[in-house]
């Protein structure tokens, strides 16, 4: 949402704008929209919503939009080569990693598992490989020492946006350098079961997995799951809790 609200306010003319289709959310499973369709709504941007960009259907609506550049920001699909040679000017990525540190679908939560002391964005060159192409502009920031995933990953959502206006507004000028590939980790799905935790383990290492594993799948330490603590006296301390069917409150 950033990054699109950040192009639109510089003035580029945003041709389509293509998210993923409503799901079921909620208690109730009512059809949500996502917040990327809500934002194009209210900027009256025309919009497309395919379940599978490498369809040919999607292949051929987005041909016939004609843009000269496509800019995707944690799209959640893999692009395919025929859409990626859509474009004249190529497509454009914006990561939240230092590239080629953390490609991949958890860039944030694998920085803040691995005790990263700062970590950034990235506006590359998109090629068929996964984070692979080569890096246009790149701007680091420290992490926090409480902060979670999904404060850190809201802040990076601007910082792109920002970086991303600033590179095309200087586009002509840019230069592509190609990534470090033997130097590249790999940021992997997270699973539920990475937040399945026991009173046992380092407290540095709850600390880096409840900080981590925000807002989803969060830490379970036995019937309870923790939000928010911290480590004090060689302890792990919680600090916010939920218990099954409750609000979240303070730990007493």
């Amino acid at each position: 949402m950033p990054s699109l609200r950040g192009l639109n306010e510089a003035g580029h003319h945003i041709e389509l704008v293509v998210t993923q289709p409503d799901r079921p959310a909620g208690r109730g499973m009512k059809l949500t929209p996502t917040p990327v369709k809500r934002e194009a709504q209210q900027l009256g941007l025309a919009l497309y919503q395919p379940d599978r960009i490498r369809d040919p259907e999607s292949v051929e609506r987005l041909s016939a939009s004609a843009p000269d550049l496509l800019v995707v920001v944690a799209y959640g699909q893999i692009i395919p080569g025929p859409v990626l040679d859509i474009p004249r000017l190529g497509a454009l990525n914006v990561h939240a990693s230092l590239l080629p540190r953390w490609r991949g679908a958890a860039p944030v939560a694998h920085a803040i598992l691995a005790g990263d002391h700062e970590t950034g964005v990235t506006i590359m060159r998109m090629d068929e490989r996964l984070d692979h192409g080569p890096i246009l502009a790149a701007r680091a920031t420290p992490i926090g020492e409480h902060e979670n995933a999904a404060e850190l990953t809201a802040r990076l959502a601007v910082m792109g946006a920002g970086l991303l206006v600033e590179a095309l507004a200087n586009f002509e000028e840019l230069r592509a350098v190609a990534q470090e590939h033997t130097q590249a980790t790999f940021a992997a799905k997270l699973t539920r079961e990475m937040g399945r935790l026991d009173s046992s383990r380092d407290p540095q290492d709850i600390d880096r997995h409840v900080r981590a594993l925000q807002p989803w799948p969060g830490v379970t330490l036995g019937s309870m799951k923790v939000l928010r603590g911290h480590v004090e006296g060689g302890r792990y301390v919680p600090e916010i809790i939920q218990y099954p069917g409750k609000k979240a409150e303070r730990a007493r």
